[in-house]
């Protein structure tokens, strides 16, 4: 790189990017070390939310912060999963499926009391995913009235404070230790790229780059 390129914001920092904490942290790591980018061993030990690697800057942040910080500029890309970005909406480019930490979104019930939709006139449903789940009722025809929650969805139906919940599965078992079993799928979910579109038209070399290897290393799996 030249000093002119150094000295150039659209050329010369090294290009952002927001990956998520918990579950997807360490496949998105393996994929950028697989995209041939230096990943230190010990990152995911860390308590470090700002990482420089020479090119590439990662900023580690809740997975649902993800889509804002790249919305507004803070960072030229973000990863996190199609249940994040399709929740939350935006104006974001989505070039890359990269294909980790799969699992789907689920309509689930309690095993012993089944819920009868033609019989009732109100039913509830809890979920940390309210824009989703409207969709999908819209979709099926069921009128529902929508409970958010941020966190333990399982025990809403256990305490009467829901019907139903739609929460993100993957192997099932906590469903199944909470005595609920799952009706319908609402969607299939896997980790989406996202990025910046201003980001992408200022810096179109060193962000193509970034999607260009990481769409080599996906290829590759």
């Amino acid at each position: 790189m030249t000093d002119a390129e150094a000295r150039n914001p659209a050329t010369g920092d090294p290009v952002v990017l927001a990956l998520p904490k918990g579950r997807l942290l360490g496949p998105s790591l393996d994929l950028l070390a697989r995209a041939g980018y230096d990943i230190p061993a010990d990152l995911t030990r860390s308590r470090k939310l700002v990482f420089d690697l020479g090119p590439l800057r990662l900023l580690i942040l809740r997975a649902a912060d993800v889509p804002t910080y790249v919305a507004h500029g803070a960072c030229d890309l973000g990863i996190a999963g199609s249940d994040v970005f399709d929740e939350i909406g935006g104006d974001l480019y989505e070039p890359l499926d990269l294909g980790i930490g799969r699992c789907r979104m689920m309509v689930a019930e309690p095993a012993a009391r089944p819920v009868n939709d033609s019989a009732r006139a109100h039913i509830r449903i809890a979920t940390k995913y309210p824009a989703i789940t409207q969709r999908y009722l819209s979709r099926t025809g069921v009128l529902a009235e929508l409970i958010k929650l941020s966190g333990s969805i399982e025990l809403a139906p256990l305490l009467g404070l829901a019907d139903r919940i739609v929460d993100v599965v993957e192997s099932g078992e906590t469903l199944r230790q909470n005595g609920l079993v799952e009706i319908a799928k609402v969607m299939d979910i896997s980790s989406r790229l996202a990025v910046n579109p201003a980001r992408l038209k200022l810096r179109p070399r060193p962000v193509g780059e970034l999607i260009d290897r990481l769409d080599a290393a996906c290829a590759a799996s």
